[in-house]
């Protein structure tokens, strides 16, 4: 039987999660005071995905780049592609967030976003 100890994201109390797994299946979650610490547990150790922040470069811009994040959760192990992906993207000026910056993310079904605003310069 393999332990695994997590420390819950689910709300700010920031509870010490055991989940007791044999195989795939999980036996038990302890250490959550709510319900969202038992969801979180499940999925973390079942299927663990990530929200990605960054940045991407912005051509005749008031700023250099605009911040972004991926519209939903990614799988955990497309956080690298994504980041590979994004080393390349240039956008150019005026960015509002919200603006999809590119679609499908490397694969994922996901867009990412503007999280920031860029005026555009004229030159």
């Amino acid at each position: 039987m393999e332990k695994r100890n997590l420390t819950c994201i689910g709300c700010p109390m920031g509870c010490a999660l055991l989940v007791e797994m044999n195989g795939k299946e999980i036996i038990s979650v302890t250490g959550n005071t709510c319900k969202k610490g038992a969801e979180y547990a499940v999925k973390e150790v079942t299927d663990p995905t990530r929200i990605v922040t960054t940045t991407v470069r912005v051509k005749n811009g008031s700023m250099p780049v605009v911040s972004v994040k991926t519209a939903q959760d990614i799988p955990k192990g497309k956080i690298f592609d994504c980041v590979e992906t994004l080393r390349d993207v240039c956008v150019e000026a005026p960015v509002q967030i919200g603006d999809v910056i590119l679609e499908n993310v490397a694969g994922t079904g996901v867009d990412i976003v503007a999280t920031g605003n860029v005026k555009q310069i004229i030159q």
